[in-house]
């Protein structure tokens, strides 16, 4: 204690005696309110305008000389606040697929009404193309695999078997991989293999490549060979593409010399005999009557040979007259009579399997002859009017866009002329199927080149409406492959509308059919509110490209970075569920990540799936769907009329 005093009383005579004088009046001020908030006050601005003064000097060149790693730090911190409005989600580029497992559907939500739910600058997409260079090696190393696994398994043949090894007549011996993958190996600079496939199909053709007895599809063969042929030639200026393509456009000209002249379903190119297919003898479907005018109305061009393009042209322009009232057709026609008529057997409202691609190509054959024959664009634009109206739904309970299908009944004939019965259908009853399949997620991308070539502008009504719808599409789609174990989709799914699927499952109890774990779970299923789930028999992935190909047109059309995004997230799945050392095999349950592969794969991965994967992620490609090319069905880029 005494210390202590002696302390203080000593630091007062060092101060004087004013402080003992002073301190006691200090006090008193300090314990007044409003002055203590005064100093306070103060002091923060004194403090404030000293951190301003010293990061003036900091980014002031003329004040005091920066360090390089003080401005790297300084902008570092800047970028990452200014970029907080743009897009967030970059991945990498490194494939470990030994390491890789699907995280599962509902992300990316912002996505799911058609929004664009993030700027999309010059940095972000500079940034996404330096990406995607990088993630373009490894899908040409995915087509490297498959096509030396055919080369060295099953050259020449139509297929490579991926599990067993060996190859497979399927199409009946027209070496359809090998055609189908010849504008992929041009595009990916693959030029050894290309001429190598170039140098194959010259000998075959000298031994009767075409001679083919047996019956064939009229669409597959033209929208694989045919086209797979034309775009070759169209890309490399090798003529032997184009004898290839005329020789196979002569036989196949045959299909068309039905009663009706909408083509037959199958055709034997030996003998020129036509028929429908087997299960279905007296019908045809619209994609396969309406797919077939983009190829053939190319080889009449390039060859000068209007006689490609009169009959199949002719079969188009019959469709057009069997439209329903909202701009929809049937796909079921008619076709063994004199005058077609919409057919009952196979009739379905879908811009899935038996119609989907006859509706793009009414878009495609606008754009194939300059934007000049406004009929077709006509077509187009009152078919996704009809969509619009009738097809597009939501689910529940999340609301994604899908697109569903109607069951159609025979409709009732029209009044008739002095030609016999006109040939425009009336709708007739229709009954919905409560499902999307894989085959209608090609829409997204029809709808968004559809939006962007619209006569009136894209930012039009009607071309906000369809990119809107292209991208709400677009996310379910990706949705269906997210939702599942494996990252892959199934071939279809149901459950989509949920008060419609319990009455079917209710309905189908009441029938006394017998239980059934499977069918009872997808009852399950909806009253746990899931907005689909995969169908029992369509639980498969087939490698198909739709889902990719929509993501490209989004991509290159929007700039949006999400969809190489989500197409990585697919490829790296295919890498690790369908890679075989071999190739690539189907897979044959989504839902089971331990399911494997199957013993198949089509020509459409090569031809489509990789060259659209490639495609996504080829900045400097030299396609261009806006001013330039067209692709078919098939994915077979050749070039529009004017750019000829």
């Amino acid at each position: 204690m005494h210390d202590s005093k002696y302390d203080k009383r000593k630091q007062l005579r060092r101060r004087g005696g004013a402080a003992k004088k002073t301190r006691p009046m200090l006090n008193k001020i300090l314990r007044i309110p409003f002055f203590k908030i005064c100093v306070i006050s103060v002091f923060s601005v004194v403090c404030i305008m000293g951190i301003t003064i010293r990061r003036k000097k900091i980014i002031d060149p003329e004040t005091e000389i920066i360090s390089q790693r003080d401005l790297s730090i300084h902008n570092s911190i800047y970028n990452r606040i200014e970029e907080m409005s743009e897009f967030p989600f970059f991945g990498s580029s490194i494939l470990d697929v030994e390491h890789y497992h699907p995280l599962g559907g509902g992300r990316f939500s912002e996505w799911k009404d058609g929004n664009s739910p993030y700027i999309v600058s010059d940095r972000v997409i500079e940034r996404s193309d330096a990406l995607a260079r990088e993630r373009r090696e490894h899908i040409k190393n995915a087509m490297k695999h498959a096509w030396n696994g055919y080369r060295t398994e099953a050259f020449g043949f139509d297929e490579v078997n991926p599990l067993s090894g060996g190859g497979n007549l399927r199409w009946n011996g027209l070496g359809t991989t090998l055609v189908d993958s010849l504008d992929t190996l041009w595009l990916m600079d693959m030029k050894d293999e290309f001429y190598e496939a170039r140098d194959w199909l010259k000998d075959s053709l000298a031994k009767g490549l075409h001679e083919v007895e047996e019956n064939i599809s009229t669409f597959e063969t033209t929208i694989r060979s045919l086209g797979g042929y034309l775009a070759a030639y169209d890309w490399s200026g090798d003529k032997i593409f184009l004898d290839a393509a005329k020789d196979l456009g002569d036989r196949l000209l045959k299909a068309f010399d039905s009663p009706s002249g909408i083509p037959w379903g199958e055709i034997n190119l030996a003998t020129g005999m036509g028929q429908n297919e087997s299960w279905n003898p007296h019908e045809n479907n619209i994609a396969s009557i309406g797919t077939l005018q983009v190829e053939f109305r190319w080889l009449a061009k390039v060859t000068g040979e209007e006689k490609y393009a009169e009959k199949p042209m002719k079969a188009f322009h019959m469709l057009e007259k069997l439209k329903m009232p909202d701009g929809l057709y049937s796909s079921a026609v008619r076709n063994d009579v004199d005058e077609p008529h919409v057919g009952s057997r196979s009739g379905f409202r879908t811009f899935g399997g038996l119609s989907d691609s006859f509706y793009e190509y009414m878009l495609k054959l606008w754009l194939q002859g300059g934007k000049k024959e406004a009929v077709y664009r006509k077509m187009y634009d009152e078919s996704i009017d009809g969509l619009h109206k009738s097809l597009l739904k939501y689910s529940e309970p999340n609301g994604l866009a899908y697109l569903t299908k109607e069951a159609v009944s025979p409709p009732i004939p029209s009044r008739r002329t002095k030609k016999g019965q006109t040939l425009k259908g009336q709708k007739g009853r229709v009954r919905e199927v409560p499902e999307m399949e894989h085959l209608a997620c090609f829409a997204g991308g029809m709808l968004a080149l559809g939006a962007f070539t619209d006569p009136k502008g894209v930012d039009s009504d009607r071309a906000k409406r369809d990119l809107k719808t292209s991208k709400a599409l677009a996310y379910t789609c990706y949705q269906m492959y997210a939702a599942t174990k494996t990252g892959l989709s199934p071939e279809s799914v149901n459950g989509l509308n949920k008060k419609e699927t319990i009455k079917r499952q209710v309905l189908r109890k009441k029938r006394g059919a017998k239980q059934n774990k499977k069918n009872d779970q997808k009852l399950a299923d909806v009253i746990d509110k899931k907005d689909f789930f995969p169908k029992n028999n369509g639980r498969f992935f087939l490698l198909r490209p739709e889902t990719i190909e929509t993501f490209y047109y989004l991509n290159k059309l929007t700039g949006d970075p999400i969809y190489r995004e989500w197409g990585w997230e697919i490829f790296k799945s295919i890498e690790k569920y369908c890679k075989t050392p071999i190739a690539y095999g189907q897979y044959s349950d989504v839902t089971n990540e331990k399911a494997g592969p199957k013993d198949s794969m089509e020509s459409f991965f090569l031809g489509e799936t990789l060259k659209y994967l490639y495609l996504l992620f080829d900045p400097d490609s030299p396609v261009n769907f806006m001013e330039k090319h067209v692709f078919n069905t098939e994915a077979h880029p050749i070039r529009m009329f004017d750019a000829l």
